[in-house]
């Protein structure tokens, strides 16, 4: 039995693809947590941005590449991995030129992490380590996860006056944290935009702004607002929605962690 489940161990391993190519920030990082020594040969050019990517690190040991079928195919990939917002025309050229190309979505709460990370396990032929990660991290998401009795309202304010509703993965995050979502009040359940007016209005707890790029640009205006600075009782928190929340990979775990904290440092119960 012990024999059989070798060689069945070993022709799953023989029939894992060998030349990985990763186009997508997402499945960068979920590659780079899961590939074999040698597997991945290439991510996106976002993998070694430190601003972007939460597995910079790693990434910084394999070449990146500009996200295009010509570029990718000249590494020689027997698998791509991109993203269900890549470029159509990109992923249609690389499957006619008969390279394999999956598909993975972006994560819409927390609970498509574990779907992510099964589906990068079967694509890259680990399953095994695919199933410890997840069975880790649902361990370590029961361990974050509490009911406060007072649960702040906090309001995420992105460049735009954008901002994630409940029935987003950073409305997630708020939500396991312990907070409100003031986007919820407006309206707003996925992503939206928050009128500068209305989130006066609604005078939430805190504020937690996207980041704000270098350089000068009108997209940027909000956040520096009078009326905003004048809120009283409300808290700025500045600039926390990071690279831990991009992507449904385990990194969430550390923005709901920084989220817990920051609602304990201001008076939120424990």
């Amino acid at each position: 039995m012990l024999a059989a489940l070798g060689i069945t161990g070993a022709a799953a391993q023989a029939d894992a693809p060998q030349r990985v190519v990763s186009v997508n920030l997402c499945t960068d990082q979920l590659a780079l947590d899961l590939a074999a020594p040698g597997q991945l040969v290439s991510v996106s050019r976002l993998a070694h941005d430190p601003k972007s990517s939460a597995r910079v690190e790693k990434a910084l040991a394999l070449p990146t590449n500009g996200s295009g079928a010509e570029e990718v195919f000249m590494l020689n990939p027997d698998l791509v991995l991109a993203g269900t917002f890549t470029d159509p025309a990109t992923v249609s050229m690389l499957r006619d030129l008969g390279i394999p190309v999956v598909l993975f979505a972006p994560a819409q709460s927390l609970s498509d992490v574990p779907d992510r990370i099964a589906q990068m396990g079967r694509a890259l032929g680990r399953e095994a380590e695919a199933d410890r990660m997840i069975a880790a991290f649902k361990a370590d998401l029961s361990a974050l996860q509490d009911a406060p009795a007072d649960r702040p309202r906090a309001a995420l304010y992105y460049v735009n006056s954008y901002t994630s509703g409940d029935k987003s993965l950073a409305g997630d995050i708020l939500n396991v944290a312990g907070f409100e979502n003031a986007a919820t009040q407006a309206g707003i359940s996925t992503i939206g935009t928050l009128p500068l007016e209305q989130l006066i209005l609604l005078a939430p707890d805190i504020i937690i702004q996207g980041r704000d790029y270098p350089g000068q640009s009108r997209s940027e205006d909000n956040f520096n607002h009078p009326a905003l600075h004048a809120l009283t009782g409300t808290v700025m928190a500045g600039e926390l929605t990071d690279r831990d929340w991009i992507c449904g990979t385990p990194q969430v775990l550390n923005a709901i962690r920084a989220m817990r904290d920051l609602r304990i440092r201001i008076g939120g119960t424990q």
